[in-house]
């Protein structure tokens, strides 16, 4: 390799090294050598003409070389000064096609996708998600079933659905998706043996599943520990998923959704649902992502589905 070479292929290093840290000089000098004159330059990057001068002199001082020939027509390119060009004119490209698909993901849906929420929503929100997947199959999704809510800020999930009090995250955006109606319901099994519920005071006469948390904050639980004896509460368990099984296996009465409920033949509703049992469900999404293609269009699709499933339900139960 000849010196010239050589002094090339370290200017061009260094070049390389300089603009990573120090982009903005280095942009500046790759128009001014683009157009030829400073104020040229000055305007199409709009700035004042001054800047222009300053961060030139700026840059070969750095450098420890001179990137241009001046005379009173404009600004030449040196050899230095062309390798510079040639380096800045490479990476602005790169960073406008990387913009340009960086604002393309941003409005199409699709990648990765990620929904949390606790494990007993997965019976409701599951098929909703399949048919989700038709609509957007470019889409990657995960369903994330925690009882530890999940950091939206760290990027653990991009999607979360929580129930009860309005969350109140710094950075997140919590909206109301609907009131998720609760009710009393029993193994059809579980009412040929014991019976039917015939209003609170019988509740003493009856077995039920309950929670092996002291203080449950389900709102329904209120209603269980003004009508039920400790002695009746005969199968506890510790999470959602537990506390439906046991029911469908006729181990004792229990609150389900209504939505949950209302899908399995086999359970029967002891009582109308009450609004005070009710639990409000949030769509939770972070700020930095919220305006997102892909999470605009799960957001609107679980609110508007959700929304019409809890209202169907409703109707029919306030049929005779």
């Amino acid at each position: 390799m000849n010196k010239r070479s050589e002094y090339a292929q370290v200017m061009c290093m260094d070049a390389q090294n300089y603009a990573i840290k120090n982009w903005d000089e280095v942009r500046i000098a790759y128009h001014v050598a683009r157009l030829g004159t400073l104020s040229a330059a000055a305007d199409y990057l709009d700035v004042h003409h001054a800047t222009v001068i300053r961060h030139i002199d700026a840059l070969e001082a750095r450098l420890g070389s001179k990137l241009f020939q001046r005379h009173p027509r404009g600004y030449n390119p040196t050899e230095a000064g062309l390798e510079l060009m040639r380096v800045a004119a490479t990476t602005e490209d790169q960073l406008s096609q990387l913009a340009g698909n960086l604002k393309g993901r941003s409005e199409t849906v699709s990648g990765s996708l990620i929904l949390t929420s606790l494990a007993g929503l997965s019976p409701q929100i599951t098929p909703l998600l399949v048919e989700f997947g038709r609509l957007y199959p470019a889409v990657q999704l995960s369903f994330v079933t925690d009882e530890r809510p999940l950091r939206l800020e760290y990027g653990e999930a991009h999607v979360a659905l929580r129930a009860g009090p309005q969350p109140k995250e710094p950075d997140n955006i919590a909206q109301s998706v609907a009131r998720f109606p609760v009710s009393l319901f029993g193994h059809k099994d579980y009412i040929k043996k014991y019976g039917p519920l015939r209003g609170d005071s019988d509740a003493v006469n009856h077995r039920f599943v309950g929670s092996v948390a002291p203080n449950h904050r389900a709102p329904f639980y209120q209603w269980i520990q003004k009508n039920v004896p400790d002695d009746n509460l005969v199968y506890k368990v510790s999470d959602a998923r537990a506390f439906e099984d046991a029911i469908h296996a006729g181990a004792g009465l229990g609150f389900l959704s209504l939505w949950s409920g209302a899908a399995n033949p086999d359970l029967v509703q002891m009582m109308p649902s009450l609004p005070e049992w009710d639990t409000q469900l949030w769509l939770v999404t972070h700020v930095g992502l919220h305006r997102t293609a892909k999470v605009q269009a799960l957001a609107g699709f679980l609110k508007q589905n959700m929304k019409a499933k809890i209202e169907t339900l409703e109707q029919l139960q306030k049929r005779p």
